[in-house]
């Protein structure tokens, strides 16, 4: 089982930007915690992060027949971003949306994500914990594809 990790814009400043909001760990903090939780569970991941949409884009488009899931942190683009919510529903590839903060719980204009329809789960407002947990959804999800249900 293979999961792709794919982390959106600012997400490379974790640990220095807006830590009351986003946590002191840094990205490759939160990556190592999860490949040893992979590990632990015999997954396979990879992680990439991009401030560019189009690179995100190409992502996810590249990921078809060599992912089994998309752990997908969009950042600022959950609520802008047209050309992710359509790579997301073309690659067909199962998609979990996570976030660090509770979007539903933040400024008006964070509320709503676009990505959110075309991916099967949200996890969101756990911290760094929102990628173990994703991690973990992720398996439930390959898991149940697995078994044709």
């Amino acid at each position: 089982m293979k999961i792709l990790f794919l982390n959106g814009p600012n997400l490379n400043l974790l640990g220095s930007r807006e830590p009351e909001v986003y946590g002191r760990l840094s990205l490759a903090e939160i990556e190592a915690e999860v490949r040893k939780r992979a590990a632990e569970r015999g997954v396979e991941v990879e992680f990439a992060q991009s401030n560019s949409e189009g690179v995100l884009v190409d992502l996810i488009q590249q990921a078809r027949g060599r992912f089994d899931v998309i752990v997908f942190n969009p950042a600022g683009y959950t609520h802008t971003s047209v050309a992710l919510r359509d790579a997301i529903a073309a690659c067909g590839i199962p998609a979990i949306e996570i976030h660090l903060s509770n979007i539903h719980a933040r400024e008006p204009f964070r509320r709503e994500s676009l990505i959110a329809p075309v991916c099967c789960g949200q996890v969101l407002g756990f911290g760094a914990g929102s990628y173990v947990l994703g991690l973990e959804a992720a398996i439930m999800v390959a898991g149940h594809n697995r078994a044709g249900n």
